[in-house]
């Protein structure tokens, strides 16, 4: 089923074919958009407008995955910034203009989000979500230039240090020395322990890794790492691997059908040892699956934003509106991670207003300007360096199939020792 969104009124959303042509133009730096980037005059208000900007819209943009591994996910995002995007225009909308979001499929292809990415650059001030680290690595040149603030679905810290791009939260490497300190603090695992690590190939894994085997070294524990693609679902040979290792807990930094072939490998096998993931590896409908059992017992999650059945005032008022507006929907991670980046891109375009400026520079400028910024959604966030993440904060999650969205706060937001010399290691 399709979510549903408020298109530009001559677009509708379709499924884009691959984008040869686009890839050769991003890879010479030429660009059929190169002057996209340039603000136009003076609009309604006496407000400075550009691409993406009328008089009367505000016209957002959203590259994700409607119909590939993340499908569940981007449909959760899709929505939850479409239930935002309603509840603004509503109220009068922002600057006294109506907010549209425009949404392209990529599928979680390369290709297609190079060739939707251009076709969309054009008539959007900004994009609240962009899904995939690939795909972001893909457009960050392009991002950059176009000077449209983004907010990814992906916690790379190679994301890190571009003025348009914002990872929000925290990124994969602070998550899992988060995660190793869990480890070490519950008395899990213990000094000369070996850990193993599952990871993607590409900037998710690596990046996670990097954050694994540093905390690692500082607890006096190993990394038996296992690199696995996107397209392995079957993780018994990993399991192997890692029971010969000898492993006291295994790190995952994967997606929900990995997580949940490791658990439920390792469980069957007899290798009952605590496992724990990074956010993108979890998913509600896990807790329905085989596995559900094995995870309820030994998985935890790492994440940014808390447990959508957190007690936060601000989650439970966004979980009521979601689940009234869009009634049998999942919820899931998406959800929170979709409505908060959609918040927190309305405050930044309302501060852009009343420095009498939505051109795209001026709302990154907005935007940067910020450094405590607090929606109700999580922790606060300070977006004025750049180079650092959003926030040093991460929660310890828990899977519960009774909860709403099938999880729960099992640690509350907090900067695990060690992560600010982490940090000040990688200037």
């Amino acid at each position: 089923m399709k979510p549903p969104h408020r298109a530009a009124p001559r677009r509708t959303r379709t499924l884009l074919a691959a984008g040869l042509a686009a890839l050769l133009l991003a890879g010479t730096g030429c660009s059929s958009k190169a002057d996209s980037s340039k603000s136009g005059g003076e609009g309604a208000g006496g407000i400075k407008t550009g691409p993406g900007v009328t008089d009367k819209t505000i016209r957002l943009g959203a590259l994700t995955d409607l119909t590939g591994p993340y499908a569940t996910l981007g449909k959760s995002i899709v929505q939850a910034q479409q239930m935002w995007a309603d509840e603004v225009n509503a109220d009068g909308g922002i600057c006294d203009r109506r907010v549209e979001i425009v949404v392209k499929d990529h599928g979680y292809d390369v290709q297609k989000a190079v060739t939707a990415y251009a076709d969309l650059s054009s008539d959007v001030v900004a994009l609240p979500q962009v899904i995939g680290s690939p795909v972001m690595a893909a457009l960050l040149d392009d991002i950059e230039r176009d000077k449209v603030l983004t907010f990814p679905q992906a916690w790379a810290a190679s994301l890190l240090g571009k003025e348009s791009v914002q990872v929000l939260g925290t990124t994969y490497d602070v998550d899992m020395i988060a995660a190793v300190d869990y480890l070490t603090r519950t008395k899990k695992v213990a000094k000369g322990d070996t850990i193993g690590h599952v990871y993607f190939e590409g900037d998710y894994g690596a990046n996670a890794l990097e954050g694994s085997q540093w905390a690692a070294k500082k607890a006096g524990l190993k990394v038996a790492g296992q690199k696995i693609k996107a397209t392995d679902t079957d993780l018994s040979a990993q399991v192997s691997a890692l029971r010969k290792e000898g492993v006291k807990a295994i790190l995952i930094s994967a997606g929900p059908a990995q997580t949940a072939s490791l658990v439920g490998v390792a469980a069957s096998r007899g290798l009952k040892v605590p496992v724990v993931s990074s956010a993108p590896g979890y998913a509600p409908q896990l807790m329905k699956t085989p596995a559900a059992p094995a995870l309820a017992a030994l998985l935890h999650v790492v994440s940014a934003a808390p447990a959508v059945s957190s007690e936060l005032p601000g989650v439970r008022d966004m979980v009521a509106a979601y689940q009234k507006k869009y009634r049998g929907s999942l919820l899931d991670a998406g959800v929170l991670s979709g409505y908060n980046a959609a918040r927190i891109m309305g405050d930044d375009l309302k501060k852009a207003c009343e420095k009498g400026s939505l051109a795209r520079e001026d709302v990154v400028a907005a935007h940067r300007a910020q450094s405590a910024v607090d929606v109700g959604l999580g922790t606060a966030q300070n977006f004025s360096d750049k180079a650092r993440p959003a926030s040093t904060e991460t929660y310890v999650l828990k899977p519960d199939a009774k909860a709403v969205g099938a999880v729960v706060n099992e640690e509350d937001a907090h900067t695990a020792p060690g992560v600010k010399e982490y940090l000040e290691s990688r200037g």
